[in-house]
């Protein structure tokens, strides 16, 4: 039979198209398969042409899906049949300035195994530089200035390639080709290690920044999206020290181990939290440490730690001469963005570091570490940073134009194009100017490089809020969204749905529509997501306002004080917590700063100084976490009687238990349990088959596990976040979802 004539196919691919190797790959099958044509970058992904026979073009679209490089994440493709021209080669060209702004930026992605290879053998010319990588690892988003992804467009540009490195970058056969931020030390950036007016550079300086964490000095190191803190995790006066100048008292640290192997000396590690480990992202890892792994200063009085291995070639280099684990945290003062810049580090951060190891690659913006765990069998962020951000996410609507600023604590914001909800970076706690300047350039930087000008703001109810105030002065329409609707609508936007479901929103504060402070809800939510609020935990006044949220006893003062009137004071247990009795009942009597809340946070605050766990949290949730892991150690807990949300029954079989002088382990066990327990008698009265969780509440691993496993077990579906944080860092989702005009 003869040969169908052949003919012209124009392919738009987006997606996370560009800095993968996507235009060598197209390269290469194009060329097996005997095909003309083109592929470039463009405004849209990545864009070509090809001509040949039909049949062959067809396995051609086939292979360009299911053979596409692993860090390559194809959202659409676009064929359209077109006439011959005639082409008599393939090639790659220039990037193109034309089409939407489609094209999705790779977050930075950690040292491959190539690259690790290379800079581990003698031979290699990129032996032990700091700097490999190639189209399948490396910076990406932290160095981007805009699209397309070319070197022109990155920090890179200020380091033009050597003779040897340019053939690399222009050989289709080659893993460096077209890889723009492709190096090697005769051309590439450099290290320096630094300690007053002492310089080290090259290779000597990780002989240097080895010693300074011997010594058990703090070492600040300029890591792909920003500055860490390192110091020996062996030597607890070196982490009392960083403690002390970093003003982080009791707040657990992340740890940075060189190996697998390693990693397994220290926690128990399943196949998906070992996925992870190994993964592209590399993120922190929470994970259950081993009876007798030490470390007891890094994280005190928790059962878990938070794991990570190398990212950079430059931490595999510095782990490798240094195998001990190491403390990585934050390069920042408290309440500060990340520094990223040398200068500004030494200023910054130089009364916290002894010794800087630094590098000249400039960074655009901070990008710090994820953090995520396993829960339920799913992979949960908590912290969406590093290796995630800015991937969008899908919604099941369009939130075209939507521009959300989120909260005020872990903010992130949001920028709407189509129905792709491009989520930054976590930008942290809006309470210092410098943060607040972080997210004024993420909401300019997303606008820019996805060349969308929003038409409409999403914030949060709450008027005091930064991020509130900052929309505010956009000059466009502004939505506020209230707090624990958007928490809900996150997650059901995340998994692609609207509703019908119920949702128990459980977290610390936020402000509530009938101008109260809330945190214990349950909503249900119609088919077109539209918030009715059914139920919610009994409310309680909290003396001292804001303090009460990190001086648990004001919380346990205002619980007995609402459920037991002033007589609770005379309670020996009480007066034992409260530093002024008399002073705090007088305030709760006449209604003196003591606004009224349904907060679960607070309730699980107020319970952890009622049993001695944490009357005062040094860090956010600390008392909550105290109570869980207490809880933790009691298998099979009996509920105390129910009230519902009503929390009066359980009260007092606390307090008779703690007369009693029942195990305040066996207490919280049962708090726990009885919480669980509510949330499922709520569900199944509800007739909804959906469930949804959601809220810092729903970080407590096991009062997750303990609503999962019941109610799926009789068939009633639940939703937990996965790919968006349940807790603020969750909020601009959200408020996206919920200002679009289809749900306004």
């Amino acid at each position: 039979m003869p040969e169908h004539p052949s003919q012209r196919l124009r392919v738009r691919v987006a997606g996370a198209v560009q800095g993968v190797g996507f235009r060598p790959f197209v390269y290469k099958l194009a060329r097996e398969k005997g095909l003309q044509g083109w592929v470039a970058n463009g405004m849209a992904g990545v864009e070509l042409e090809v001509e040949g026979a039909p049949e062959t073009l067809e396995h051609f679209l086939l292979a360009l899906t299911r053979s596409a490089p692993p860090l390559a994440r194809i959202s659409g493709i676009e064929p359209l049949w077109l006439p011959l021209k005639g082409y008599r080669d393939f090639s790659i060209r220039e990037s193109r300035q034309m089409g939407p702004p489609l094209a999705l930026i790779l977050p930075d992605v950690a040292t491959c195994p190539a690259c690790i290879r290379d800079i581990t053998d003698p031979t290699n010319r990129r032996f032990r530089y700091p700097f490999t990588n190639c189209t399948n690892c490396g910076p990406r988003y932290s160095i981007l200035h805009d699209l397309p992804y070319d070197r022109a467009n990155t920090t890179m540009a200020a380091f033009p390639m050597c003779p040897a490195c340019q053939t690399e970058f222009e050989k289709p056969t080659d893993r460096r080709f077209h890889a723009q931020p492709n190096a090697c030390p005769a051309c590439g950036p450099h290290l320096e290690w630094r300690s007053g007016a002492k310089s080290i550079s090259g290779d000597e300086a990780f002989r240097a920044a080895v010693n300074t964490l011997a010594r058990g000095d703090i070492l600040g190191v300029k890591g792909m999206g920003g500055f860490q803190f390192l110091v020996d995790a062996t030597q607890p006066e070196a982490i009392t020290r960083l403690r002390a100048r970093k003003h982080r008292e009791e707040k657990p640290f992340a740890l940075m181990v060189g190996s697998l192997a390693q990693a397994k000396t220290l926690c128990h590690i399943a196949p998906l939290e070992e996925r992870l480990l190994m993964g592209p992202e590399a993120p922190i890892v929470l994970l259950r440490k081993r009876v007798g792994a030490g470390c007891d200063e890094v994280a005190p009085g928790n059962p878990s730690l938070g794991l990570m291995l190398p990212s950079t070639p430059l931490h595999h280099i510095l782990l490798a001469d240094f195998p001990r684990p190491v403390i990585a945290t934050s390069g920042n003062l408290s309440e500060e963005p990340l520094c990223i810049g040398n200068d500004e580090a030494f200023e910054r951060l130089g009364a916290i570091a002894d010794a800087f190891l630094v590098h000249n690659r400039d960074i655009v913006r901070p990008v710090d570490d994820s953090v995520v765990r396993v829960l339920v069998g799913r992979e949960q962020l908590l912290r969406r940073a590093r290796g995630y951000a800015p991937f969008p996410i899908r919604m099941p609507s369009s939130v075209d134009g939507t521009l959300s600023v989120g909260g005020h604590m872990k903010n992130t914001v949001a920028l709407g194009v189509g129905s792709e909800l491009f989520l930054s970076q976590h930008v942290g706690d809006l309470a210092s100017p410098l943060a607040r300047d972080l997210q004024q350039q993420t909401v300019s930087d997303l606008t820019r490089l996805h060349k969308c000008e929003p038409v409409r703001v999403a914030c949060d109810l709450h008027p005091d809020y930064a991020s509130t105030q900052f929309a505010d002065t956009l000059g466009l329409p502004v939505i506020p969204i209230q707090h624990h609707e958007a928490h809900l609508a996150a997650c059901l936007g995340e998994h692609g749905l609207t509703g019908p479901c119920l949702g128990f929103c459980w977290d610390g504060t936020g402000y509530g529509r009938d101008g109260t402070i809330w945190g214990g809800e349950v909503f249900d939510v119609d088919a077109a997501l539209h918030f009715r609020r059914v139920d919610h935990l009994r409310t309680f006044p909290l003396p001292g306002g804001e303090r009460a949220a990190r001086e648990g006893w004001r919380c346990a003062a205002g619980l007995l004080y609402e459920a037991y009137g002033p007589s609770a004071f005379a309670r020996p247990r009480l007066r034992q917590l409260l530093p002024d009795p008399s002073l705090i009942c007088a305030a709760l009597e006449r209604g003196i700063n003591t606004p009224r809340t349904s907060s679960m946070g607070r309730f699980f605050d107020a319970v952890a100084a009622l049993l001695g766990i944490c009357p005062c949290s040094r860090y956010e949730g600390q008392a909550a976490a105290r109570l869980e892991f207490a809880a933790r150690e009691v298998p099979q807990p009996k509920p105390y009687p129910s009230g519902g949300l009503d929390w009066t029954p359980m009260l007092d079989a606390i307090l008779g238990n703690l007369d009693d002088g029942e195990d305040v382990r066996v207490i919280a066990a049962r708090v726990h349990a009885t919480l669980a327990e509510t949330v499922v008698t709520i569900a199944r009265k509800s007739g909804r088959d959906r469930v949804v969780l959601s809220g810092g509440c729903f970080q407590n691993a096991l009062l997750t596990e303990m609503i999962y496993g019941t109610l799926v077990s009789e068939s009633i579906e639940v939703l937990i976040h996965q790919r968006v944080p349940p807790n603020d860092g969750g909020l601009a989702v959200g408020q996206a979802f919920l200002a679009t005009p289809e749900t306004v």
